[in-house]
């Protein structure tokens, strides 16, 4: 199997997440090829059997890039074998960590005609010491609202990689 695995990254942890999918996939036999949302198109997913769409939130809203890409090329992606996933902060909290549960993933599903094969949704990673001033404040004020972590001097990683790892065995069984 050829899979074209397409990212929407902010500060890394999508591309992490993306990356960790490859490998499982790549053990299972599959064939894959990474490629940034903002710089994909048409030719990276006629040749392939299976699409994997990874996208983060910040500031509540995933990136246009995604909705621009999957309106232009919807068509495509319901011939292939195709998944979708989120990465917010938001997912750390276990009653908000499922596609049925995770606002972020309701919102894109309500607002996109995709409708994708196999849906996930991971928490993210809050990295204070790489922010500017503008996002290290308003992340830590959305932070001190929600009862997540404050420190503006730590990193504070909530992504389950068992998750993770249980996303790509389903993309590699039930695609």
């Amino acid at each position: 199997m050829k899979t074209a695995i397409l990212y929407s990254t902010v500060d890394g942890q999508t591309l992490a997440i993306c990356q960790q999918i490859k490998q499982i996939l790549m053990k299972n036999g599959d064939q894959v090829r990474m490629v940034n949302l903002a710089e994909a198109d048409a030719d990276d997913l006629v040749c392939v059997d299976k699409v994997v769409i990874g996208a983060s939130i910040r500031y509540g809203k995933h990136r246009p890039e995604l909705f621009k890409f999957v309106e232009q090329h919807k068509a495509i992606l319901d011939t292939k074998r195709n998944s979708f996933f989120s990465v917010n902060v938001v997912a750390r909290k276990p009653e908000k960590n499922t596609p049925e549960t995770n606002p972020y993933m309701v919102k894109f599903l309500g607002l996109s005609a995709w409708k994708p094969q196999l849906l996930g949704v991971f928490a993210g990673k809050i990295d204070y010491p790489r922010y500017g001033f503008f996002d290290k404040f308003m992340i830590r004020f959305i932070m001190w609202m929600t009862k997540g972590p404050t420190d503006t001097q730590g990193t504070f990683e909530f992504t389950d990689w068992s998750k993770v790892d249980d996303y790509a065995k389903q993309i590699t069984e039930q695609m």
